[in-house]
């Protein structure tokens, strides 16, 4: 840790957003500390100083990619029926795991190379869990608002999700197209039910009591 007076001589956020990149293309297990430190522009000493060991700098460097990629999930939950919010989900994960000039795929599921219980693991797994708890509480809502039919079954919709955007992440990285993820976004929303209401109605309704 810096003392007081000696401010780090380089930037946290650039630092980490090099680790992200290194992670995302090499995984957690092929990153060497030397490989990730020549990357953040600093020396080991350093990185030890400023974020600990590599499974520490690995969940720092997750959390600094959910800020900087993720704001498609924040984007989707808002939208104003759980439809739109399932399509804008798909579509950003389709256009995130495809970003020009970036690696492919996404960095919770590039960094597994190998299966493994141990706490980095542990880390990208809790990463999916709370982006599906966010989905099926935001369908749930959907069902209480008269938004999806009374019978369907919030957790199984938010898993669908889930999965759906694993299996873009590793399609990208094999090379698969934007164009063709995006197809299979589209193709996704047959599969999923069809609102119980006019969203304009509701809308409508609501504006006129405000």
């Amino acid at each position: 840790m810096a003392g007081p007076g000696r401010p780090r001589a380089f930037d946290t956020d650039e630092a980490l957003d090099a680790a992200v990149e290194v992670f995302w293309r090499r995984g957690f297990a092929d990153a060497s500390l030397s490989e990730l430190a020549g990357a953040m522009g600093i020396n080991k000493p350093s990185v030890y100083g400023a974020f600990g060991d590599k499974a520490q700098l690995f969940r720092a460097a997750l959390y600094r990619y959910v800020e900087r990629n993720m704001g498609y999930v924040t984007e989707a939950l808002e939208r104003p029926t759980a439809r739109e919010c399932a399509q804008s989900f798909l579509v950003g994960n389709a256009l995130a795991v495809t970003m020009p000039g970036g690696p492919t795929g996404c960095l919770s599921v590039q960094a597994v190379a190998t299966p493994g219980d141990s706490g980095e693991y542990a880390v990208l797994a809790e990463n999916r869990a709370t982006v599906q708890r966010l989905f099926a509480d935001r369908f749930r809502r959907a069902i209480a608002d008269g938004d999806l039919p009374a019978d369907e079954d919030p957790d199984e919709l938010a898993t669908f999700l889930i999965t759906l955007s694993s299996g873009f992440a590793v399609r990208a990285a094999d090379g698969t197209p934007r164009e063709s993820l995006l197809a299979m976004a589209n193709r996704a929303m047959a599969a999923f039910p069809q609102p119980t209401v006019d969203p304009s109605a509701t809308t409508s309704k609501e504006n006129s009591h405000g």
